[in-house]
């Protein structure tokens, strides 16, 4: 009997929803609702309407809603959306009439610009944009979001100024997520996911955004549409064919100009580069004929005499450690300053000029939590027994101030008896080495203009000075980057296991390529445990930290993850040092996240340590296309595929 009841009040639902579909088809009287909102937008904003031309639905409704052009035309009703909230405070119409004026009005848009007439209809279902209190946490009105969330968001602060920015966007799009989370929290059911981000989308659009939803930067990154760059449609195809190919050609011809008058630039350029750098003569050289190049800079330059009196002519036993590309020696000079002497094996640079240049970058470089740079040396040889161009071959030197307690890996990882008779370092140490590289990274990233990206960040280039303060060492692998731009290089630096993954696979080097390695870095000096381990107590897969670590936390054994030392350790003041240490770990997480838009900025990244702003939410991790996926052995780790979230496509991680 119960069963039947529910049929009837199904089917009295359904008659009267098609009642309303009958009489506000065009064939039909006009509707007596019209719509509220101003949708001649989609005339104006020269949105890419080419997945909606040869639009033809599919075999069924879900895969039609997940086409492209319905997704693109759902972020285009998103715009009116946004401001009829704007306006009135609702997040949706007010009825089912309502809906079905807005959707008619929004396909006689459409199909002005010549794009079929079942666009509204095989798309989208009129009941989705109207109000109901049983979508998302009961919220309908700004009132209503406000009483849930309170007066200010994450996305407040992250959404609000132009988000062409791509940095700025990716921030917008993780205080979305991070709203979504609240509002799904409080919600309590998981299946309303995409109707909570979508209220998030509309806030961000319609409230927060300083340009407003028609602006370039809500509709790219807010709504993810994608626009033409410039002012056409699309509806004008022949018009714009004739324009292109004569704008084609004009543009060919420029160019080729361009690069000519390029290359005859860059020629004369490097002629005048050369001449800013002097050539001396000492005295015992006055018989050779070959000049000793000098930057222009405030640095010193160094004989090689001194620095061979300084390291015992590179004795053995002055010998540190190999760095980047080179050879360490520590030295003392004839005033008796400590030093460490970095011999250049290899490098990027294919001459003195540009290896010059680069020391002049680095030695104006001034800060706190920086290995300083003192000077450099370059020693030109005769002419090589194996070279047939007659070149002269060089040998470069770096001098840096001398850090007498070593890198980092050396007191996290012990290796000999006499090692682990030493005590571990305290957390308040771990704390303040964490602090100071970020606030390093932040000064390369924002301090300098334009940015400097590391590229290999990782323990062996954390060093520590005498008061156990870090300083990010080895520029030798510094590159700056362009104003506003990633930095694309077919050859990546770096070391296994801190290498971001788009920088590893496509070599996309963008600031959060360091962010990745930063996050590597804390993981291990939280949980003591190195970042890659090809040995792993006898698993035949390697240990990747990122994953193990993510895998606690997603299990909820974040304790698990933590150094033992750490939990032990009672000497460090903190009245709840758990808290703070469980928030570096998940700091860390955060920023060693596989996808690029999920990381935060080192800027961020350093409020999150601070205590400035909350943490959000640890997002899933997609799992790469042919992972292993194994079971958890107490010894190694795994992964599930419930807690992995989506499969990862070639490419993904890139946004």
């Amino acid at each position: 009997m119960v069963k039947i009841v529910v049929m009837l009040r199904l089917l009295l639902f359904f008659a009267v929803f098609l009642i309303c579909l009958s009489s506000a088809s065009p064939s039909s009287s006009p509707s007596t609702s019209t719509c509220p909102m101003d949708l001649n937008y989609v005339l104006r904003i020269p949105w890419n309407s080419s997945a909606c031309q040869n639009f033809q639905p599919l075999s069924s409704q879900n895969e039609t809603n997940g086409s492209n052009c319905c997704i693109s035309l759902l972020s285009l009703f998103g715009i009116g959306l946004a401001q009829h909230l704007k306006e009135t405070s609702q997040f949706q119409l007010p009825n089912l009439a309502t809906s079905i004026s807005c959707l008619q009005d929004f396909q006689s848009k459409l199909t002005s610009l010549s794009l079929p007439d079942n666009l509204a209809n095989s798309c989208f279902h009129p009941l989705q944009f109207v109000i109901s209190p049983n979508i998302c946490a009961g919220v309908q009105t700004i009132a209503d979001w406000t009483s849930k969330l309170g007066q200010s968001t994450p996305l407040n602060t992250a959404c609000r100024p132009d988000l062409t920015d791509l940095s700025l966007c990716d921030l917008c799009l993780a205080a979305g997520l991070q709203v979504k989370q609240k509002l799904i929290s409080i919600d309590g059911n998981a299946s309303h996911s995409m109707d909570c981000f979508s209220f998030a989308i509309l806030y961000a659009a319609g409230i927060v955004n300083e340009f407003g939803p028609e602006s370039n930067g809500a509709v790219t990154c807010i709504l993810g549409m994608s626009l033409y760059s410039q002012g056409d449609s699309g509806g004008k195809g022949h018009q714009a064919l004739v324009f292109g190919l004569t704008g084609a050609g004009v543009a060919l011809l420029v160019m080729s100009s361009l690069l000519a008058l390029y290359v005859w630039y860059d020629r004369k350029q490097s002629r005048k580069e050369l001449e800013t750098f002097q050539f001396d003569f000492d005295p015992e050289e006055q018989g050779s004929t070959r000049p000793r190049l000098r930057p222009n800079t405030g640095s010193i330059w160094f004989k090689i005499e001194e620095l061979e009196k300084a390291t015992d002519k590179f004795s053995s036993k002055n010998f540190v450690g190999r760095g980047g590309f080179g050879l360490v020696f520590k030295g003392t000079l004839a005033d008796g300053t400590v030093v460490a002497v970095k011999r250049i094996l290899e490098s990027d640079f294919q001459g003195d000029v540009e290896f010059c240049n680069e020391v002049e970058i680095i030695s104006n470089l001034k800060h706190r939590n920086l290995v300083p740079l003192r000077g450099c040396c370059v020693v030109e040889e005769g002419e090589s027994a194996n070279n047939n161009h007659g070149d002269r071959e060089s040998h470069r030197y770096l001098v840096y101030d001398y850090m007498p307690n070593g890198n980092l890996e050396d007191h996290l990882f012990t290796s000999t008896e006499s090692q682990k008779e030493k005590r571990s370092l305290t957390w308040p140490q771990r704390k303040s080495i964490i602090l100071d590289v970020a606030k390093g990274l932040v000064y390369l990233h924002y301090g300098v203009k334009p940015a400097i990206f590391h590229r290999d960040i990782k323990a062996t280039n954390i060093l520590l000075d005498g008061e156990m303060r870090a300083r990010v060492a080895d520029f030798g692998l510094a590159k700056q980057s362009r104003e506003g731009q990633s930095h694309l290089t077919t050859r990546v630096a770096g070391t296994h296991g801190y290498l971001a993954p788009e920088y590893a696979l496509y070599g996309q080097l963008t600031e959060k390529s360091d962010v990745y390695s930063f996050g590597v870095v804390v993981l291990e000096i939280m949980c003591g445990r190195k970042a890659l381990d090809l040995s792993s107590s006898g698993s035949p897969r390697a240990f990747l930290i990122t994953d193990w670590a993510w895998s606690l936390v997603k299990a909820g054994k974040i304790e698990k993850a933590l150094d033992a030392s750490l939990l032990t350790d009672e000497s460090f003041p903190s009245s709840n040092p758990k808290s703070i240490m469980e928030r570096f770990l998940l700091v860390g997480i955060l920023c060693s996240h596989v996808m690029v838009a999920l990381r935060p900025t080192i800027a961020d990244a350093l409020k999150m340590l601070e205590g400035d702003i909350e943490v959000p939410q640890i997002p899933d991790r997609p799992m790469p296309l042919g992972h292993p996926s194994f079971d958890n052995d107490g010894s190694t780790f795994s992964i599930s595929p419930a807690l992995s979230g989506p499969k990862l496509l070639p490419g993904d991680m890139l946004r």
